[in-house]
C-alpha cells in the first residue's frame, strides 16, 4: 500500500557498510521501520543521512506491506526544517534523550494522531524558544497522556503521590514519593511551556526527572533508563 504522511524519526542503526534501518513513528500508521539500501554510497544519498538524524520531521511517501518486515520510502523530504535544534546543545541534549524515550515507548503499529501532533507541536516550540530548562520534564508528563498513566489528579490535595497507581493519597506507602517530591510533582503538574523556567533549581529538575523515570519503568514494560540520561543531567546542572 502506498502512503504518503508525516513522520518523526525515532532512531537510525547503521546495517552492513552502506545501508540503514530506520525506525518512524508515523502519523497514520503508527511505529514504522524502513530499510534505506546504500545510504552511504553516493553523494546525494550521503546528503539524505541529515534527514535521519533524531526527532528531525519528515513527509514521506512509502510502500506499506504490513507484514511485520522492513517497510521502504518511495520520497522523502524535510517536512519543518529545525534552526536551533542542531546547533544548540541544550537542545541537542534534549533530542538525543527524547528519542531514546520514544524507541522503548512507542511500539505499536497504530495510527495516534493526537499523540504524534503533540510531538510535532513540542519540538516546533522547543525549536522556536530560549527558555527550555523545564521542557523535557513538562514534555515526558504530558506524553503520559498518550501512553495511559497521566497521573489521577482528583485527590491532588494529599501529601503523597503513589507510583505504581498514579493516584495521590494521604498515606505514605513503600512506592510513594516524600512529601518533598510530591510538591515539586505537583508544582510541575501545573506548569505550562511558557511557564516560569526559573521555578526549579537544577537539583529540583534532577530530582523530578529520576520521579518521571521511575514512573515510566513502573508502567512500561521493558522501559529502559536512556543512555543519555547522565549527559542530559550534566547540561542543566
Amino acid at each position: 500500500m502506498q502512503v504518503k504522511t508525516k513522520a518523526l524519526v525515532i532512531s537510525a542503526l547503521k546495517y552492513q557498510e552502506k545501508s540503514l534501518i530506520v525506525k518512524c513513528f508515523t502519523r497514520t500508521d503508527g511505529v514504522k521501520s524502513y530499510f534505506v539500501p546504500n545510504a552511504f554510497s553516493s553523494r546525494k544519498n550521503q546528503q539524505k543521512i541529515a534527514y535521519f538524524q533524531p526527532l528531525t520531521l519528515l513527509e514521506i511517501e512509502a510502500t506499506h506491506k504490513n507484514q511485520g518486515k522492513l517497510e521502504y520510502f518511495k520520497e522523502i523530504r524535510i517536512s519543518q526544517p529545525y534552526v536551533t535544534l542542531p546547533i544548540n546543545v541544550v537542545k541537542s541534549s534534549i533530542v538525543l534523550f527524547l528519542s531514546e524515550v520514544l524507541h522503548h515507548c512507542i511500539q505499536e503499529e497504530e495510527k495516534n494522531e493526537a499523540f504524534f501532533d503533540y510531538l510535532e507541536t513540542a519540538l516546533l516550540w522547543l525549536d522556536s524558544h530560549d527558555e527550555v530548562a523545564n521542557f523535557h520534564l513538562i514534555l515526558l508528563l504530558g506524553m503520559t497522556r498518550f501512553l495511559g498513566f497521566y497521573p489521577d489528579i482528583s485527590q491532588q490535595e494529599a501529601p503523597f503521590f503513589e507510583l505504581t497507581e498514579g493516584v495521590f493519597t494521604a498515606y505514605h506507602g513503600v512506592s510513594c514519593l516524600s512529601e518533598h517530591e510530591t510538591g515539586l510533582f505537583k508544582k510541575l503538574l501545573s506548569l505550562k511551556w511558557s511557564g516560569d523556567t526559573k521555578c526549579f533549581v537544577a537539583a529540583e529538575r534532577r530530582v523530578l526527572l529520576g520521579i518521571l523515570m521511575d514512573y515510566y519503568a513502573f508502567h512500561l514494560d521493558g522501559f529502559r533508563r536512556p543512555k543519555s540520561l547522565e549527559v542530559l543531567g550534566e547540561v542543566f546542572s
